[in-house]
């Protein structure tokens, strides 16, 4: 089953850049992820840009109507993610247990929907 693991921390508690706790967390999520491509099950994943550079789209009444920020304000922000194959939700909530933010942020654990819709994969 493929999941999707979104990596939510807390600006203020993320090690600030250039420290030495900046470096041994960027350390640990490059150990994380060589870890978790070698199980073959790492489909994709990526780091977001800081909260402050997203823009919000919506369409009301024919309307389109953009939001500098992200969709809620929020104290966690969306800071990345992770798509994975792997047998079930047991192993992907392992994986997201083991996730380098997890003591000071969270992972949202979620399923991907497969349709058939005639797209390559």
């Amino acid at each position: 089953m493929k999941y999707l693991l979104l990596i939510y921390s807390d600006p203020a508690v993320t090690p600030a850049p250039g420290t030495p706790e900046q470096a041994a967390a960027t350390d640990h999520w490059v150990r994380y992820s060589q870890e978790l491509a070698a199980t073959g099950s790492l489909l994709a994943g990526d780091a977001l840009q800081d909260a402050d550079t997203a823009t919000t789209v919506r369409v009301r009444g024919g309307d389109t109507l953009t939001t500098d920020g992200p969709f809620a304000e929020t104290k966690e922000v969306l800071g990345g993610f992770y798509m994975i194959d792997v047998e079930g939700l047991d192993e992907a909530l392992a994986w997201a247990a083991r996730m380098p933010n997890i003591t000071y942020g969270s992972v949202e654990v979620r399923p991907l929907a497969e349709f058939d819709m005639g797209l390559p994969s």
